[in-house]
């Protein structure tokens, strides 16, 4: 009987609200782990193409081709990824394979979601190290645009995210709606490149 009655309080305890909330808490853990995998095994695929690059033959998937057009569909919310991210698209924009098939290729990167609070002046909720990544995006911001990246925000993701338009980086486009913009430069052959 008393066993019985243990393990009934066992069971309650493993079903109260406390438990079910830290099993809850643990398993967003566990999803945001592996996004932060995910998002590192990315960019480090990104990163030894590009360093390879200068030790490879040409690659295959670029002969033929007589231009380049890749759209970044630009969603990573973690200060320090999207920092890594588009120093990335910087390099691959200035890789030498690429400048072979065109000097002038057309990259093109939409903001969207949790992505359009990294791209804004306000440093509100950042801790000190995240605003020292802010301040990297923004200088890459400003030398993509002079190197002619285009850069478009989604005006519903500031919405959504509670972010004033006005304080965005001024070198970025105000689109209403991300998608949009992908849709339209997808059907004028732009390839679609996901940054999560």
């Amino acid at each position: 009987m008393i066993i019985n009655t243990e393990w009934k309080i066992g069971a309650w305890i493993r079903h109260s609200p406390y438990y079910v909330n830290k099993r809850k808490e643990e398993m967003k853990m566990k999803k945001k782990t592996k996004t932060m995998i995910t998002c590192l095994l990315i960019s480090v695929c990104l990163l030894w193409s590009t360093a390879g690059a200068v030790y490879s033959e040409e690659y295959k998937a670029l002969s033929g081709l007589t231009s380049v057009k890749a759209v970044f569909d630009f969603r990573a919310g973690n200060p320090q990824s999207a920092a890594m991210q588009l120093d990335m698209i910087a390099q691959v924009y200035h890789d030498k394979n690429i400048r072979a098939v065109t000097e002038k290729p057309e990259f093109v990167i939409v903001f969207i979601g949790p992505s359009v609070k990294l791209i804004s002046k306000s440093r509100e909720g950042f801790s000190p190290e995240e605003q020292k990544k802010l301040d990297e995006i923004a200088a890459t911001v400003s030398r993509m645009s002079k190197d002619g990246i285009r850069l478009e925000l989604c005006l519903v993701a500031t919405k959504v995210m509670g972010v004033d338009p006005a304080s965005i980086l001024p070198e970025i486009t105000h689109v209403y709606s991300g998608w949009i913009s992908l849709i339209g430069y997808q059907a004028q052959g732009y390839s679609i490149v996901s940054a999560y």
